[in-house]
């Protein structure tokens, strides 16, 4: 894989990662000092973006002790993920299949500009179509949740927030 091809399916990965899993991630965990997060635009995603996670139907029912769902709401919740997991899926399985369709026009002697963009265009677009699962499938999560229970989630967020933005400041102490 030429840089170039490395570099654009990094760019399509990357804010997917913390979909990946089951736990609870936040898409800039990871990134050292002076990465990500020096970007205004990713700084001001970043909370609206975790509290989204918090409310995904797999985390929600990864903590459903702690919030203590009743057997109707892990139901709801297990068949939204399910229907989100195979939305995704196949949103996943057609960005990779243009992101092939991109590095083999790269690799070509002369790239046909065009081809690249349309091939880009679809990748982003699928892309697209993985993160409004995730977008859709959390606010129909958050949904099935009592309000005491989407208090709880919210205290959660808060406190990751705050906890984010203390690493923040000891990790680049020079930034006001």
């Amino acid at each position: 894989m030429t840089w170039k091809i490395a570099l654009v399916a990094l760019a399509l990965a990357v804010p997917l990662a913390a979909q990946q899993s089951d736990t609870m991630h936040h898409p800039m965990m990871g990134a050292g000092p002076g990465m990500m997060m020096d970007n205004p635009m990713m700084e001001r995603m970043g909370p609206s973006m975790m509290r989204l996670m918090l409310n995904t139907p797999q985390h929600l029912l990864a903590r459903k002790d702690a919030l203590g769902l009743t057997p109707d709401q892990v139901g709801r919740l297990a068949a939204l993920r399910d229907g989100a997991k195979t939305a995704r899926d196949a949103a996943l399985a057609e960005a990779e299949t243009h992101v092939k369709e991109l590095e083999q026009v790269a690799n070509a002697a002369k790239a046909d500009t065009a081809a690249l963009k349309t091939h880009f265009q679809a990748a982003h677009n699928a892309m697209g179509k993985a993160h409004w699962t995730m977008l859709a499938s959390s606010a129909q999560a958050r949904a099935v949740l009592t309000d005491a229970q989407r208090a709880k989630v919210q205290m959660w967020a808060d406190s990751m927030q705050a906890w984010m933005q203390q690493h923040q400041r000891m990790m680049n102490p020079a930034r006001p």
